[in-house]
């Protein structure tokens, strides 16, 4: 069952699922909307001339108080401003905002949460225009949807818990 965005809000009052900070605005009816947080990882395409599922990836940092150019046909990894807690009862999906992906900006193409998950949301971002998107810090980029899982479930225990930030691909550690 996907939560109400009542729903969302009784259990953050509640302090049973975190969402910091939290914005009542932000509230939709079934979701809640996250912000783009001021990091980015672009792939250093000099430093990895070939990506590799067993060897990790080179990015370089950007950080910016106010506004990031994503180029035409440009892949590139952000965060979301708020921290999240999920307990194990709940699952989440990142889904874009139809308006941001009306001008051409796909947002995530791994947009599962765990249960259990705790810590900033990465989010992949492409531009599938010939044209740049200007992004803006503290934008509303994404949508949270939650859906209660059928029983409690063990909580999420990845090489992504507890992130913050925008996080790199840890696909090298996998065994």
């Amino acid at each position: 069952m996907i939560l109400s965005g009542k729903t969302i809000k009784q259990l953050h009052d509640e302090n049973k699922l975190k969402i910091e900070p939290f914005r009542p605005e932000n509230i939709q009816p079934a979701s809640i909307d996250l912000r783009l947080g001021e990091e980015f990882l672009l792939l250093d395409e000099e430093a990895t001339p070939l990506l590799k599922f067993d060897q990790e990836a080179n990015y370089r940092k950007v950080r910016t108080d106010f506004t990031f150019v994503l180029p035409p046909h440009t892949f590139a990894l952000a965060t979301t401003v708020e921290h999240v807690r999920l307990p194990g009862s709940i699952t989440a999906f990142v889904e874009g905002r139809s308006s941001v992906g009306r001008l051409g900006l796909f947002i995530q193409n791994a947009g599962w949460v765990d249960p259990g998950f705790e810590g900033q949301i990465t989010l992949e971002l492409y531009n599938a225009n010939a044209v740049p998107i200007e992004l803006k810090v503290g934008n509303r980029i994404c949508q949270l949807v939650f859906q209660y899982v059928d029983q409690e479930a063990d909580k999420y225990a990845g090489k992504y818990l507890h992130q913050q930030g925008t996080t790199k691909s840890k696909l090298y550690l996998d065994v």
